[in-house]
């Protein structure tokens, strides 16, 4: 059994989608075991609402698989994004970066994406995690809702295996700070890194538009936006800025 940072590692040449894999080994999975899967080249990746994802090579393709309570799950939209991001400023040792945190999972470097995140549930108890980064390439598709970047784009050298190690690092960090303080000092240096935080910004839900002002997120990993003195909690959607 191949480990990597107290993880088992199952790594594939080729695979449809590394979450579809994630939720076969959950069918079997001990309670207490977590897994990660990667795969050098993603043929039928998803994101998230029905979109697609596409899977250059060169890129990393993850899934993390792992127990969860009920009442967790949302937590670790935030986990994974908060590790992506301060993995990028362990593996970034030149480029002057600006790197932001999109509600509810993205991860913005320059005003573009540089990641997609996935959360599905396995079998049991167990919860999928699926990622991808553009390490090396970024796709070119006049389709998609944001702007993309890769890291080798920007100048920042990391393979996929040196990324996945560090990444896998800061998660287990968060996890033992959540564990230690509570999921509250998560959120904390999440929100530090949050764009346009306390800024009016724009939700796109299915036929709805909504603004505000961003004012935070609740315990629950809902987005709260400031109307007018009220304040509306907003579960699913499309964050906009002002300047796109």
């Amino acid at each position: 059994m191949k480990m990597i940072e107290d993880w088992i590692w199952q790594d594939f040449d080729a695979l449809e989608s590394t979450n579809d894999q994630a939720f076969e080994w959950s069918k079997s999975a001990v309670s207490g075991q977590r897994c990660v899967i990667t795969t050098k080249k993603q043929t039928a990746g998803r994101g998230r609402r029905g979109r697609s994802w596409i899977g250059l090579e060169g890129n990393l393709f993850m899934s993390l698989v792992f127990e969860v309570a009920a009442c967790d799950l949302s937590k670790f939209v935030f986990i994974s994004s908060l590790s992506l991001l301060n993995t990028i400023k362990q593996v970034n040792k030149n480029s002057a970066i600006d790197i932001k945190l999109k509600w509810p999972n993205d991860v913005l470097i320059n005003g573009a994406k540089v990641s997609g995140i996935l959360l599905e549930k396995g079998e049991g108890d167990f919860l999928i995690s699926g990622i991808g980064v553009n390490i090396a390439h970024a796709p070119k598709d006049d389709t998609l809702l944001y702007p993309v970047v890769s890291l080798d784009e920007l100048g920042i050298k990391v393979d996929c295996r040196m990324f996945l190690q560090e990444f896998l690092r800061q998660w287990n960090k968060l996890l033992d700070l959540w564990h230690n303080q509570g999921f509250q000092a998560v959120l904390d240096i999440w929100l530090k890194s949050a764009k346009s935080l306390g800024e009016e910004i724009v939700v796109k839900n299915e036929n709805k538009i909504i603004k505000g002002i961003f004012i935070g997120v609740d315990e629950n990993g809902a987005l709260l936006l400031s109307q007018g003195g009220d304040v509306t909690k907003i579960l699913a959607g499309d964050v906009f800025f002002n300047e796109e």
